[in-house]
């Protein structure tokens, strides 16, 4: 990129045209002096781990993933492994990543693999994108950095360099946007060391290309780079148009027998934490004495409350109340079951907790 004073005055900007093989070998170059190649699941050929990176990375920094994919491979070290898993010990392992629909299609994924492709990670696209939890993207990233497969990307990082490179206008969530980057993407991906270009181009808009403040002067592309000849980086990629997140209020009970072990109940299979284990959550408009009568057969000798707390959810807030109710010779005539346990606080055990239930539990305990 170039400028130039005009006759008239005026501040004219020439823009370098970049060719998709000079795009391909700037990024390569860049990658190879700069970019990240210590990562745990590179350079594995497996699959496996890229699918676990991959899926784990998604609303996830790569800093936050490392010590969770680490700690996840150790106990799951291939797909039959996690398949015959219980989906309660897969969730207590992803306790703390979030979006845990991630971690129940990440296991029901391992079965279908185990069940169908005789255990053994598909090579092929198609059978990739049918497995639960995987789109075009993700699949295309398993394919090209675990098996070397020439397919494109588009993750979050990769549409804002490919936005800002073209200053291409509108929300990446529009269709029609979404396929002028998937065509920009296809254009630019190479036919050799495409595991390497994908994984730089991720990097690319993880250390420089950033959301904010993006480091321009050490960027490859910034010669041709439209945003940036237009002053209009931050503009790019045009942002979702925003909406209030309404809010949401729900009590829970940390209800402790004599022993103190708290009542922990499992949420059902779908939904909000679906498949975690939670605390009870009396209806807004019962009085925690009738609601011990009905469900516990006792009175309380103590309710506690405690201050409240919100945890947000991409679509909403959740206003939480917790109160710690102390009761004496329960009897769980209602919440008997396989879904139900006393739980020690001082003894956790590996099952899956939603992430305000365990600070409560973890506050309990100290």
């Amino acid at each position: 990129m170039t400028t130039y004073r005009g006759e008239d005055g005026a501040l004219y900007v020439i823009i370098i045209y970049m060719t998709p093989a000079q795009f391909q070998r700037k990024v390569l170059d860049w990658f190879d002096r700069h970019g990240r190649h210590d990562l745990p699941w590179q350079g594995s050929g497996d699959p496996y781990r890229v699918w676990i990176s991959e899926i784990m990375l998604q609303q996830t920094r790569v800093a936050t993933v490392i010590p969770y994919f680490e700690r996840f491979l150790a106990r799951f070290p291939d797909v039959t492994t996690l398949g015959d898993a219980h989906l309660d010990e897969v969730l207590h392992h992803w306790s703390g990543l979030g979006y845990y629909a991630r971690a129940r299609n990440l296991h029901q994924a391992a079965r279908d693999i185990r069940d169908k492709h005789d255990g053994y990670f598909p090579e092929d696209f198609e059978a990739v994108l049918a497995l639960p939890g995987i789109g075009r993207s993700t699949a295309g990233a398993i394919l090209s950095l675990g098996c070397g497969q020439r397919h494109a990307i588009l993750d979050g990082n990769v549409k804002r360099v490919l936005a800002r490179f073209h200053a291409l206008e509108g929300w990446p969530g529009q269709p029609a946007v979404a396929n002028r980057l998937w065509e920009h993407a296809e254009r630019y991906t190479p036919t050799r060391r495409v595991d390497e270009y994908n994984q730089a181009m991720m990097d690319l808009g993880a250390t420089l290309c950033t959301r904010g403040r993006p480091e321009c002067t050490s960027c490859p592309l910034a010669a041709a780079c439209a945003a940036h000849a237009q002053g209009r980086t931050a503009d790019f990629p045009t942002p979702r148009p925003k909406k209030t997140l309404p809010v949401r209020e729900t009590r829970m009970l940390l209800v402790q027998d004599a022993e103190a072990r708290v009542l922990l109940r499992q949420r059902p299979p779908t939904g909000l934490w679906g498949g975690l284990w939670g605390l009870p959550e009396p209806a807004p408009e019962q009085d925690i004495e009738s609601w011990c009568r009905e469900q516990l057969g006792c009175t309380p000798r103590q309710v506690e409350e405690w201050p409240s707390l919100r945890h947000t959810f991409s679509h909403f807030h959740l206003d939480i109340t917790p109160l710690r109710v102390c009761v004496d010779n329960p009897r769980l005539s209602v919440l008997e079951g396989a879904d139900t346990v006393w739980y020690n606080c001082a003894q956790p055990d590996s099952r899956g907790l939603a992430a305000p239930v365990q600070r409560l539990l973890e506050r309990l305990a100290h």
